[in-house]
């Protein structure tokens, strides 16, 4: 039987995976309340529980042409749906991160590399060497580390750095509590060897995040590289225009797909908020939830320039590896590209907000 959208992919890919690889993909914090707003907030407003998001469709338009591509910080993708940074995707498919990327340089996205990858990065960058690539660093206390890393991936060619603020402590993960999972004990982290300094950094402990990291650090990594520097985590208008304030580049409105800190904003109701409060300055992104073209194009419609997809593409790596993830990516544009027709956007500056409705239930 084809698998013809992204909930077809995870249901075969709870059947490849073990118990608690698959719990540790989907496992959120908590009661993992947070985790499922992402979902079902793209169909209705959580705030606002007696209303709904719908579209507004145009009709009469020539359609005939529809042109998904945009930017992001100025470089040009087939369509406005990329890889959010999520660690060990070798405990999906061996190849993990290099089939990843593979499949981000084919569908002409881009692809965030954890600081968790489970490849190296010269492994990954050898392995998609024309690929849009970020890197998402987790901040470690010790600053020679965190700039050893931004040098390596500068000289690597990613194109921004993306620092993930949400993380001053691991979230409360149930499942992996219970099903003692400890992957940093059975995953080398090959990202943090530097090729002539193989024997130096046996492993990047999760723990060792830095809990100390605020807004004045900023000032630090912008003095030590050129990158832009997106923020991910952001979840508050408050937070929003600190970053505008402290020059930053963009802001990926998320909350770690619900496996941080439970009970806070599903994205799309945060991402009104920081739309607002950016008022244009910068670019501003969204993760979690994302699983139809009609959820892009809300997202779109409600001012993020471009989102980015996490469990999907673990899913579709355990089906079928680099083509599964493909498939994931071509599923996701082809219906974002119906969307867009059936509404009468022919390219992305025509989705405006006025495609979003707020009904009643």
């Amino acid at each position: 039987m084809p698998l013809v959208c992204l909930t077809d992919f995870r249901a075969q890919a709870q059947e490849r995976l073990s118990k608690s690889t698959w719990d540790y993909i989907e496992g959120g914090a908590d009661e993992g309340l947070t985790r499922d707003d992402n979902i079902t907030a793209f169909k209705k407003n959580l705030f606002v529980v007696t209303h709904r998001i719908r579209l507004r469709p145009r009709y009469l338009r020539d359609v005939s042409e529809v042109d998904t591509r945009t930017t992001i910080q100025g470089a040009e993708i087939s369509a406005p749906i990329c890889i959010a940074p999520s660690g060990f995707h070798c405990v999906a498919w061996p190849d993990g991160e290099m089939s990843t990327a593979r499949a981000a340089q084919a569908a002409g996205i881009c692809y965030i590399t954890s600081t968790y990858a489970s490849c190296s990065l010269e492994d990954i960058v050898s392995t998609a060497p024309s690929g849009l690539r970020w890197f998402q660093l987790y901040v470690q206390p010790d600053r020679q580390l965190n700039k050893q890393l931004i040098q390596r991936v500068e000289s690597l060619g990613f194109k921004a750095l993306v620092i993930t603020v949400d993380v001053p402590t691991v979230g409360n993960r149930r499942h992996d509590i219970r099903n003692q999972l400890d992957l940093k004990m059975n995953l080398m982290l090959k990202d943090l060897r530097a090729p002539e300094e193989k024997n130096s950094i046996p492993y990047l402990q999760v723990s060792s995040i830095s809990k100390s990291l605020c807004w004045n650090d900023l000032s630090w990594f912008q003095g030590i590289t050129r990158l832009p520097i997106i923020l991910k985590g952001i979840l508050t208008k408050e937070d929003a225009e600190l970053a505008v304030k402290h020059n930053v580049q963009g802001i990926i409105v998320s909350n770690h797909g619900g496996r941080q800190l439970d009970e806070v904003p599903a994205t799309i109701d945060a991402l009104t908020e920081v739309v607002a409060a950016v008022q244009g300055k910068i670019e501003v992104y969204l993760d979690g939830g994302v699983r139809t073209g009609n959820d892009v194009l809300k997202a779109l419609a409600l001012g993020a320039k471009c989102v980015f997809l996490g469990r999907p593409v673990l899913w579709g790596l355990a089906c079928k590896g680099e083509h599964g993830v493909e498939e994931v990516l071509n599923i996701l544009k082809k219906e974002f590209h119906t969307s867009m027709t059936l509404t009468g956007c022919r390219s992305i500056a025509e989705i405006s907000r006025d495609l979003i409705q707020f009904s009643r239930l």
